[in-house]
């Protein structure tokens, strides 16, 4: 089925980019609509929020919540919806999502990325209750307790020196030989030198145990003489993913991971189609739900501007 009218914008994504792009797009009288598959994205995975002006402390869901209403009360529409594909046109975009087809003059792209899981038996359980994979939304809740990070990139040891800073013991393991960590050396002599922090080598975990929240991890060898270690919290930092799937073919201009190069209007290589949030390389590489609503904005004003110089 095809929706005959074609929109100045369709927004593709409805975590906080998307939404706060919805409200800039009110607020310019910009004909347009957001489409996504969950109303709030990833926000909706944090247990609580404490660094979002505004808002001493939130849990993901009622800041989507929140977000989702402002948009409706500017009139703007959220439709849930499994996005299929995307293809340009000469008027601009077709959109397929579900069993319906939606045409834009102008997109922004904000579906963001997903963290890479370890897929391990109490990963999908704990989350929220002990299993986190953002050191900077969650450091705050676990003062002095013990901690448990996996990963042997930037991201991890990054958050071993977020972590350090409230927690008594960061634990971080990494699968690898040293010699072949891919952190950068700063970051994991940073590490070292800092007294609560433990890094060990070529270990995995198998498990994470509980039962109300997080009490322990299973390792595939032991550590301090045994494989079950008592923990309060897993860190996963592993990096992620960015979800760039739907724009293959579109010939959208990517970095060496995969996350859309953005011009300083979030706009891209291709004329028409904007990215914000954690998709992007714009804010300096820091995806947080703050700089994700920044770009959200900027898009929208790029936007703004495209149709009024067409």
């Amino acid at each position: 089925m095809e929706n005959s009218k074609i929109k100045d914008l369709i927004i593709l994504g409805a975590g906080p980019a998307g939404l706060t792009a919805s409200i800039y797009a009110s607020r310019y009288k910009i004909d347009h609509l957001v489409l996504g598959a969950e109303v709030g994205g990833y926000l909706n995975e944090i247990h609580k929020i404490e660094n979002y002006p505004g808002f001493e402390s939130i849990t993901g869901f009622e800041l989507a919540q929140k977000m989702a209403g402002h948009v409706r009360a500017l009139g703007g529409e959220i439709i849930q919806t499994e996005i299929k594909s995307i293809k340009k046109t000469d008027r601009g975009f077709d959109i397929l999502a579900d069993n319906q087809t939606y045409q834009a003059r102008n997109i922004i792209y904000s579906i963001g990325t997903s963290a890479r899981k370890l897929n391990i038996p109490g990963e999908k359980e704990f989350v929220g209750k002990g299993v986190s994979y953002c050191a900077t939304c969650d450091g705050p809740f676990f003062k002095d307790k013990t901690v448990v990070i996996v990963g042997g990139g930037n991201s991890a040891f990054m958050a071993a020196m977020i972590l350090s800073g409230f927690a008594k013991r960061v634990l971080l393991f990494y699968r690898g030989e040293e010699a072949k960590l891919s952190a950068a050396p700063i970051y994991v002599e940073q590490a070292k030198a800092t007294k609560n922090i433990e890094v060990v080598c070529c270990t995995n975990l198998k498990e994470i145990k509980g039962e109300e929240k997080v009490s322990a991890v299973i390792l595939d060898r032991p550590f301090e003489g045994k494989t079950e270690v008592a923990t309060d919290g897993v860190f996963i930092e592993i990096g992620s993913a960015p979800n760039v799937a739907l724009i293959n073919g579109l010939g959208i201009e990517t970095d060496q991971f995969g996350f859309i190069k953005v011009n300083a209007d979030q706009s891209t290589n291709v004329i028409g189609f904007f990215a914000a949030g954690d998709i992007t390389t714009g804010s300096n590489g820091f995806r947080q739900i703050i700089t994700a609503c920044g770009e959200g904005a900027v898009a929208v004003l790029g936007v703004y501007r495209r149709m009024k110089s067409v």
